[in-house]
């Protein structure tokens, strides 16, 4: 077996905003998730300064309106401490972006927080989440929503498949070892991270107790799409059986079980270092593009086949296209862009030829997680 394939380097949501922009669906998770947050800061140790970390934050956009909304509840019950947020994501993360909305140059204004409220100061960390990103005991709080399925190296290209959810039991089982050494790793990191009475809030896609995950909840398989129009660019020799193969994405779904194991065990590392799990559910959060056709009556309502097939693709393709460009590495620029064009343009084509069950409904396990103090 291969040493793995190290994705750091190149991993990316698509920049300038285009990820947030068509991402309503993780914006809405994140949302929801605001009371959590609060409720853990309200809990927390009162230091003087209140240090924050998003990690694996993209271009910010998605958790933009719920630290707006997180920040002027502190400041409305009293709360004046300096408020120091540190952004977390890979090197190759559009760091540019994610400033410019954060003092409201870029996105709305609004929810541009930095620009609404003295004594807040953003920051952003180029550095991937499964290591200490922050000196020992400076962290009040880590939230991270919709990044950690991310494992930190692909142990293998997986076969004739692009996702370890629909892998042949070789590749799930070398997927699965990987991302249960990357999540304890993760919680040995935050461990190190927070302070005494700390806390780590994260929404990770997974899968819940019903089999159910991003792309798989009843209606057409969003990876098996993926795969299926990948092939046809192999079979019709537009591209190479190298390529073919090596889009695999780095990304693993772990069950409830695999990510409450580190903390039912006393004796392991991560239970050791001082963390334990408050609580872990499941959320299923329905598509709001498919809502939305849906609001418009449907197949034959005033929303047509193709507008909702053109909602729906982009936001797959925000956070997957790197997956597929990587995959053509060697090639031209433009050459490789039109190869990633009429990929999405066939899965865009198949969903406006026939709508019923493509969606992208959101499956995540939430877990608040506290550092004793």
């Amino acid at each position: 077996m291969s040493k793995g394939i190290n994705t750091q380097a190149v991993l990316a949501m698509r920049g300038a905003g285009y990820y947030s922009e068509r991402t309503a669906g993780a914006r809405n998770v994140i949302n929801d998730a605001g009371v959590m947050v609060i409720d853990a800061l309200a809990q927390a140790l009162q230091t003087k300064t209140l240090r924050i970390a998003d990690y694996g934050a993209a271009d910010g956009g998605t958790s933009r309106e719920m630290w707006d909304m997180v920040i002027g509840q502190l400041r409305a019950t009293g709360d004046h401490r300096q408020i120091e947020m540190l952004y977390t994501d890979l090197a190759s993360n559009d760091f540019s972006t994610l400033f410019r909305m954060m003092q409201g140059m870029q996105g709305d204004p609004a929810i541009a927080y930095q620009s609404r409220y003295e004594n807040v100061f953003v920051h952003g960390c180029g550095t991937g989440f499964h290591q200490q990103l922050m000196a020992d005991a400076s962290l009040n709080l880590g939230f991270s929503a919709t990044a950690m399925h991310y494992v930190s190296t692909k142990p293998l290209e997986i076969p004739e498949h692009v996702h370890a959810a629909r892998a042949d039991p070789q590749s799930q089982t070398a997927y699965a070892r990987q991302a249960a050494q990357d999540w304890e790793n993760i919680l040995l990191a935050r461990a190190a991270e927070l302070i005494p009475g700390g806390r780590f809030i994260c929404l990770n896609f997974g899968i819940d107790e019903q089999g159910r995950y991003l792309g798989n909840t009843g209606g057409h398989h969003m990876f098996d799409h993926f795969h299926k129009f990948w092939l046809a660019l192999y079979q019709d020799g537009s591209i190479t059986s190298d390529e073919y193969q090596r889009a695999s994405f780095a990304q693993y779904y772990r069950t409830i079980d695999e990510f409450c194991a580190p903390f039912n065990d006393a004796e392991s590392v991560v239970s050791k270092a001082g963390l334990k799990l408050k609580s872990c559910h499941s959320k299923l959060t329905k598509c709001p593009y498919e809502q939305a056709f849906l609001d418009a009556g449907g197949v034959g309502g005033s929303m047509s086949n193709l507008d909702y097939a053109n909602s729906l693709i982009p936001t797959m393709r925000s956070w997957s296209e790197t997956v597929f460009r990587t995959a053509l590495d060697g090639r031209k620029a433009d050459e490789a862009a039109q190869i990633v064009d009429r990929f999405y343009t066939a899965y865009r084509d198949a969903v406006a030829a026939d709508p019923t069950g493509h969606a992208m409904d959101y499956v995540h396990i939430v877990l608040d997680i506290e550092k004793a103090g």
